[in-house]
């Protein structure tokens, strides 16, 4: 791997200045930007030239994605290229193997790997100005040390190094038999230039007592079992040569969310989860953490203990003889890449290249490859791009010093290569790599299984197909959900991983089959069948589908370990691969509880999108309920700056669209550029009794430099003219009859004198219906109060129509009260300001609580949430609510 060079030399970060102002230490002149890809040398004291590798530059993402808006993670802006090991929430990817090869030596920050366990904290500028932490427990002199302290007291101090997560290269592991870890490829580790302060010398100002022998560490995340703690050794923390430090920068940028900002532990040499991120608290004590993340994470348990047993038995997590601290050796191959092919000339050279490294501080002191599984081996060649460091000793960078030219500790990965005879990569079935450190800890051939599937580092394995004149290559795995890799081929096909020949056929030329672990998910008792308006009716009370199945996850929402999020991002989906994947036997044993029906088979064909919609028939309504029915896009409106009018043709110019009043449907779109199937309720705008169009308002989540867009309103603006959806329906408990009379559920009609209609942004669609009705009935005599909440006057949808309403019908029947929430000086806006609260309705709606009148609200989750409650406390009945 070569290294991009760069002078060391000075870069303000802007948190020092926010922290310091003016008082940063002094530095010597710059010589040239950081932020370039130089190759020039910086020059040391006495004129040498150095030359050290730099961070390529960074692309920090400044969006937040689709995929997070609806989570915990809201506020969080990330890179869409990272890999999610874990569904949408709790966030825990890797890069892909070739960008993060190829970026080299250093990761930048928005491709560096990421362990959270929960919902990353809100942290604001305000926040990091006044960022501090505790020393407590076994010392002297208990303190708490801020972050300013940190910076203007300490020394600061820069030094490469590589984290890795334990449960790197787990996939394989997953392969043989389901852990209780999530699916981590071989990209479960990342390296950057860390810049802080030795966590010795904050140590040694609190005085530790000759008691103290460990260092607990806590963060500020809040989990389901608390904030997330582990503990190393005193003596580790203190011994300077071991490089143990509160960093509050990498690669010369202030760390992001994901990465602890403001402030966080790195422990070079040891698994990545000693590495707290977000730090409050270092607690000095004589014994082990005992927080519940130290106990039962990141330990290797005996081979012979089963998930059940693990799970049981609470004495195996206890021992100390099984957590994790050093790294183990390894390495992988990025090169030959999964699936790449390459021309079979004999005459050619192939350069094999890949990474290797080793924990505690020692060096990779060989790495090995092998085309004849292990019975012969070659010397490859390593880089340590980590030493040119040492020889830049005591350089001024990023306003601290490069501090390491006395460590003969190594903490970062290298990066080995090997010059390989195209014919002989074409005589060979694999190719196999393994390193060694300098204690002569060597990479085993075969896998330590274990309960959580931790410090995988076997032999890594590329299979070879030579096919006619190219020969491509077939990694073991792929990670999280990625279908593909030898193992899975090779289990696919009754091969039994391990028999010593990865799956393939020995001895007599049979392979020993394997069948794997049967667990039944299901109640037997259960035997509802569960449509799919009924599953997608429950959003906070996530309903879910697993092989066909649903589950209630309500009861499990405060314990599952990701929190709630996870559970209501998978609210109405088929989450089938991402639950086999990410869950172990345990937790699969589990789901019986909360199993409560099946999906029938209409629903299931909506959730593949592998039920075809049908022509129309001879019926007068366009509209079924048991089919989609398509429709042709034949106009797009811009109302505004985010809102578009789409009309779409029925089957026949003569068709109504078949929806009652009050009702919704359901709209199918494949996204353009993804084909993921996308499902919407809508209530369209255009009048019931319209024929052979139907005229559906739509608001637009679009993207900006700061979010993305939302998936299906940007699938729908992107649609062209001409283009053909699906639509299914009616669906809906509400329905108005006219003249007061109203249908909820399967209850009997009931009268309502008077409605009040609550609504933000699009969801004044239901209500719109619901108004139009009554007001061009001049027999209705029901009245209607609207409170409309908007953002600013050009978001208020329907206006005109709104207006003439109240010209008609006058107050006494129509009362409309429009309301803006953002700050602005409107040109002839005269109205209200401020979100729909409780003061709001208490005046508007006060005298109405009665038992002949219904309240109706559509709006955003927020709205609705906190309009239910409002309404509850103002005394109105759950019965007299309806929530579109």
């Amino acid at each position: 791997m070569s290294a991009t060079a760069v002078p060391a030399t000075r870069f303000k970060h802007a948190n020092l200045k926010v922290l310091l102002g003016n008082d940063l230490p002094p530095s010597p002149p710059a010589t040239e930007d950081l932020s370039s890809n130089s190759t020039d040398s910086a020059y040391i004291s006495d004129g040498e030239p150095v030359t050290i590798p730099l961070p390529p530059p960074s692309n920090i993402a400044t969006a937040v994605l689709d995929l997070d808006k609806a989570t915990p993670d809201s506020h969080v802006p990330r890179d869409h290229r990272l890999i999610r090991l874990t569904g949408v929430h709790p966030f825990n990817v890797e890069p892909p193997l070739n960008d993060l090869f190829e970026n080299g030596f250093l990761t930048p920050p928005e491709l560096f790997f990421v362990r959270n366990h929960g919902p990353v904290p809100q942290i604001c500028e305000q926040d990091v100005a006044n960022w501090d932490f505790s020393i407590e427990g076994l010392v002297e002199r208990p303190m708490m040390v801020s972050l300013k302290q940190l910076i203007s007291e300490f020394e600061q101090i820069t030094i490469p190094a590589t984290l890795v997560c334990a449960g790197n290269r787990r996939k394989e592991q997953n392969q043989v038999r389901k852990s209780n870890g999530f699916s981590w490829g071989p990209s479960g580790l990342s390296t950057a230039l860390f810049t802080g302060v030795l966590m010795s010398q904050v140590l040694q100002r609190a005085r530790p007592t000759r008691r103290a022998k460990f260092v607990c560490m806590e963060g500020c995340d809040k989990l389901p079992n608390g904030s997330y703690g582990t503990s190393i050794r005193l003596s580790l923390a203190m011994d300077p040569a071991k490089g143990v430090m509160l960093a509050h920068m990498m690669n010369g940028e202030q760390l992001t969310l994901d990465h602890g900002l403001p402030l966080r532990v790195v422990v070079p040499g040891q698994i990545g989860g000693r590495s707290v991120k977000w730090l409050r608290r270092l607690i000095l004590t004589d014994t082990p953490s005992e927080n519940w993340y130290h106990i039962f994470d990141n330990r290797v348990l005996p081979t012979s203990v089963s998930p059940e047993e693990a799970s049981n038995n609470h004495s195996w997590w206890k021992d100390e003889r099984y957590v994790i601290k050093d790294l183990n050796v390894n390495s992988a191959i990025a090169r030959p890449a999964h699936n790449e092919k390459v021309s079979a000339k004999e005459t050619d050279t192939y350069v094999a290249k890949g990474y290797a490294y080793a924990g505690g501080g020692r060096r990779v002191s060989r790495v090995e490859v092998s085309l004849d599984k292990g019975r012969t081996w070659r010397l490859a060649d390593i880089d340590y791009p980590e030493d040119l460091y040492r020889d830049a000793d005591d350089y001024i960078i990023y306003n601290s010093r490069l501090d390491m030219g006395w460590r003969d500790t190594c903490f970062c990965w290298c990066f080995w290569s090997i010059d390989i005879p195209i014919v002989d990569l074409k005589n060979a079935s694999d190719i196999v790599v393994r390193a060694m450190d300098e204690a002569m800890n060597l990479q085993p051939k075969d896998m330590y299984w274990s309960v959580l599937g931790m410090m995988n580092n076997p032999w890594f394995r590329v299979v070879i197909h030579a096919e006619g004149d190219e020969i491509w290559f077939e990694h073991p795995t792929l990670p999280a959900l990625m279908p593909g890799g030898w193992m899975e081929r090779v289990q696919a096909a009754g091969g039994d991983l391990t028999n010593g020949a990865w799956g393939e056929k020995i001895g007599d030329g049979q392979s020993v089959v394997v069948k794997a672990t049967e667990i039944k998910m299901t109640n037997d008792a259960v035997k509802r069948d569960i449509s799919i308006e009924e599953l997608q009716q429950h959003g906070e009370s996530p309903w879910f589908v697993v092989d066909g199945n649903v589950y209630d996850g309500t009861a499990y929402l405060n314990e599952h370990p990701g929190g709630p999020g996870s559970i209501i991002a998978a609210a109405g989906l088929d989450v089938t691969e991402e639950f086999t994947a990410i869950h172990s036997e345990v937790a699969k044993a589990m789901m019986s509880k909360y199993h409560i029906g099946s999906l029938d088979a209409a629903g299931r064909a909506v959730l593949h999108g592998n039920d075809e919609a049908v022509a129309d028939d001879d019926s007068p309504s366009f509209l079924d309920r048991r089919a989609w029915k398509p429709a042709t896009l034949i106009s797009k409106v811009h109302v505004s700056w985010d809102t578009r009018l789409f009309t779409f043709s029925l089957s026949r110019a003569d068709q109504v669209i078949g929806l009652p009043i009050g009702q919704h449907l359901l709209m199918r779109v494949r996204h353009p550029k993804t084909q993921e199937i996308i499902l919407r309720a809508y209530t369209p705008i255009s009048e019931t009794s319209k024929r052979g169009v139907v005229d559906v308002l739509v608001k637009l989540y679009l993207g900006s430099d700061t979010r993305a867009g939302g998936k299906m309103t940007m699938a729908l603006d992107a649609l062209p003219i001409h283009s053909t959806i699906d639509f299914k329906g009616p669906l809906g408990r509400f329905e108005y009859l006219g003249r007061g009379r109203v249908l909820l559920s399967d209850k009997p009609a009931h009268h309502v004198s008077t409605f009040v209609m609550i609504c933000g942004g699009s969801g004044i669609t239901p209500i719109f219906q619901v108004l139009r009705a009554i007001m061009q009935d001049d027999g209705d005599r029901t009245q209607c109060v609207v409170l409309d909440g908007n953002r600013r006057v050009e978001d208020i949808l329907c206006r005109q129509e709104l207006d003439g309403f109240v010209a008609i019908g006058g107050t006494t029947k129509c009362k409309i009260i429009h309301t803006l929430s953002q700050p602005g000086d409107e040109e002839g806006w005269s109205g209200l300001r401020g979100r729909i609260d409780q003061k709001l309705i208490r005046e508007h709606a006060g005298g109405l609580v009665r038992d002949d009148t219904m309240v109706l609200v559509c709006g955003p989750d927020a709205l609705e949430k906190n309009v239910h409650s409002i309404l509850l406390d103002e005394g109105w009945k759950e019965e007299q609510l309806v929530f579109f």
